[in-house]
């Protein structure tokens, strides 16, 4: 929590400065509460996930160095089970099996201009 609370808070600050900011990193749905509330407090919060096809998502773990070859099979295994499917949060995700990073980016960039990714606040979700 104290990480994801020092994202929000930077991203929030540097927002309020008229920047735009894209926080990279492994989020799941089912952390989403404290993003949820800042979007409860007035913030445009989209959330997007990069995902892809489990073979391509191996044969990338494979090519990493660190920790060791076997090691990332398992972790990368681990969350590719997690973010295979995504229920209600399905439509905010980016297949990047086939994807060059400038395909990537222009994806992204489209989702965010069409604001077809937005974190909407909730009922149940009540800013602190």
């Amino acid at each position: 929590m104290v990480v994801t609370e020092a994202f929000l808070e930077a991203a929030k600050r540097y927002a309020r400065g008229g920047y735009d900011v894209i926080v990279d990193g492994i989020i799941g749905p089912w952390f989403l509460m404290p993003w949820i509330k800042t979007a409860q407090e007035g913030y445009e919060m989209h959330y997007i996930v990069l995902r892809a096809g489990r073979k391509e998502t191996m044969k990338r773990a494979v090519g990493r160095s660190k920790p060791d070859r076997e090691t990332n099979l398992e972790l990368v295994d681990v969350m590719w089970e997690q973010f295979h499917e995504l229920g209600e949060y399905e439509s905010h995700v980016i297949d990047t099996t086939d994807c060059s990073i400038d395909r990537t980016v222009l994806r992204i960039m489209e989702m965010i201009e069409q604001k077809t990714c937005l974190l909407v606040p909730s009922e149940g979700a009540k800013a602190d």
